[in-house]
């Protein structure tokens, strides 16, 4: 069960051994994240995690991150994911990315980003602030998103406007009964 865990993202990553290497790395360090406990025991290893993936590989991917399984991560470079946004299943994001909050006049900042499942991100796409990606999302590259994008559309620009809008996806197509009588 724990290594289906840490590699849940390998079959995403495949022919990427750099996005399988640092979301294997991910994955170990994110139990640390459950509790101080345990966070303790596993400090060395978060040390080791932040020289390795951050300084070395450029990648700011916070071990206390919320991202589901299947995530792509293409190239791999000058990635920024603020450690409270929340990415959901089957993403794919590309190099040059910045999921992050915005600094108030006051010093307070506004609530991270949240991706729904399905989503990818062209390269040097900045999504800032408390916005909410819907599901089966595109963005293209070089877009900056400051609004919500709603499910089954595709953005562009800066800021990011919807351009077109695509068919819904079906996540599990339905057998059909007679199917079910003959299994």
């Amino acid at each position: 069960m724990f290594l289906s865990y840490v590699f849940q993202d390998w079959d995403a990553n495949k022919q990427n051994l750099k996005g399988r290497l640092v979301m294997v790395l991910f994955r170990l360090g994110r139990p640390a994240s459950i509790n101080k406990f345990f966070r303790i025991i596993w400090l060395p290893y978060l040390a080791f995690y932040k020289i390795l993936v951050e300084w070395f590989m450029g990648i700011e991917l916070p071990h206390w991150t919320t991202v589901g399984k299947g995530f792509f991560l293409g190239h791999g470079q000058a990635l920024v994911v603020n450690g409270c946004a929340v990415i959901g299943e089957n993403c794919f994001f590309r190099h040059s990315t910045t999921i992050g909050n915005i600094r108030r006049e006051d010093g307070s900042y506004t609530g991270s980003p949240v991706i729904g499942n399905n989503v990818e991100l062209g390269s040097n796409v900045c999504i800032i602030g408390e916005v909410r990606i819907g599901n089966n999302v595109r963005i293209g590259a070089g877009s900056v998103v400051v609004k919500d994008i709603p499910d089954n559309c595709i953005a562009v620009g800066n800021p990011a406007r919807v351009i077109k809008q695509l068919a819904p996806v079906d996540p599990a197509p339905a057998m059909a009964p007679e199917m079910l009588t003959q299994a």
